[in-house]
């Protein structure tokens, strides 16, 4: 059964225009998504408030009474991201069904619009990427797309579901963290939105309440029930279109602005996260692994012999996944020198596991 609340006028009229404006200049958009029913709810004044749902009478729930969740990244067919995949599903089964987990099944939603080798390997979705030019060299604009696309098209048997991305690796089992209505995420020192309120105001009107209600958050790794998603995700795809388009905000939040995105589409929703430091670390800038779940390998990690940190500078010893765009790193590769951090250790075993036990690793 499900209970729908009023928008208020104003609120409505913000959403229908939001919508209305981001699809401007964007015909080809529209013909893609153009029998997609949750944008069509948006586009027709269907309420876009969450609904109150029932849990239905087949979710699975595991012994510790916690609902399990759907595991979902996006990705391309590059080489690049073909291998940090293979890695993240490698951790992923061999986290998934010890004591703790919550962990469901696992899907690569994949934005390249055709199939690729690692489709016997990897759980895949194929969903069409934006139309050619529309993201501009920025990539990262076709996840919000992707994301609406799979929720349509998928049979999705969790209640929530786990954004993340190729390059995390699952340290230990995960729990769900998220409560009811209330995602759960890791909260990034770089997302500002209240030192951005100038910005913010052209996507989240004064009517919707004050700017730190936009969560310091991106899409990932957040833990989400599955029916909020539905609803955020297309308009976090009209949102990352319109601060693509405002050459304002694309200048300011730069490689981030999918990210910002995603906080402003929560907020505008009224979803608020729980913000968990422990959901996730990343070094070289987090030393120790205890007690996290997600190790996320986005910077490089360059060091001297004496164990230093250079950052900035190419180390006598690194590890960047940026240095493998074109294929897989090698096996067995070199540990850091003593007095490195446990974080940067950890993250060269764990790939050095992964790879010596995926079969044909070279073939990425």
């Amino acid at each position: 059964m499900i209970g729908k609340k009023p928008l208020g006028c104003t609120g409505m009229l913000f959403m229908v225009l939001l919508v209305i404006g981001s699809f401007v200049g964007t015909y080809n958009l529209i013909t893609l998504i153009i029998h997609n029913r949750t944008v069509n709810s948006v586009r027709e004044g269907v309420s876009v408030i969450d609904p109150v749902i029932e849990m239905p009478q087949n979710a699975k729930i595991t012994d510790d009474g916690k609902m399990l969740f759907h595991i979902a990244l996006t990705a391309t067919d590059a080489p690049y991201s073909k291998w940090q995949c293979r890695i993240m599903y490698y951790w992923y089964k061999k986290q998934k069904d010890l004591l703790g987990s919550n962990m469901g099944k696992f899907t690569r939603i994949l934005h390249s619009g055709k199939s690729d080798d690692l489709m016997d390997e990897i759980p895949t979705c194929v969903v069409d990427p934006l139309p050619s030019g529309l993201d501009r060299g920025y990539i990262v604009l076709n996840r919000p797309w992707a994301f609406v696309q799979w929720l349509e098209q998928a049979t999705i048997e969790e209640e929530y579901i786990l954004m993340a991305e190729p390059d995390h690796i699952f340290l230990r089992p995960l729990p769900n963290l998220g409560y009811g209505e209330l995602p759960a995420a890791y909260p990034f020192f770089y997302i500002k939105p209240a030192e951005n309120e100038k910005l913010m105001r052209k996507f989240f009107p004064a009517e919707k309440g004050p700017v730190t209600n936009i969560d310091p958050i991106g899409n990932s790794p957040v833990i989400i029930r599955k029916d909020l998603l539905e609803k955020i995700a297309p308009t976090w795809m009209n949102v990352s279109l319109r601060m693509k388009d405002d050459p304002e905000s694309d200048k300011t939040f730069g490689w981030v602005l999918e990210m910002y995105a995603y906080a402003v589409a929560s907020a505008l929703h009224g979803v608020q996260h729980i913000l968990r430091k422990d959901f996730m670390l990343q070094p070289p800038w987090d030393l120790e692994t205890e007690k996290r779940f997600i190790l996320h390998y986005t910077y490089g990690c360059d060091y001297n012999m004496k164990g230093e940190l250079t950052y900035g500078k190419i180390g006598e010893w690194r590890f960047d996944k940026r240095s493998y765009l074109q294929g897989p790193p090698p096996k067995n590769l070199p540990l850091p020198p003593p007095g490195v951090p446990e974080s940067v250790g950890t993250l060269v075993k764990m790939v050095n596991e992964a790879t010596a036990n995926i079969p044909n690793w070279d073939k990425s």
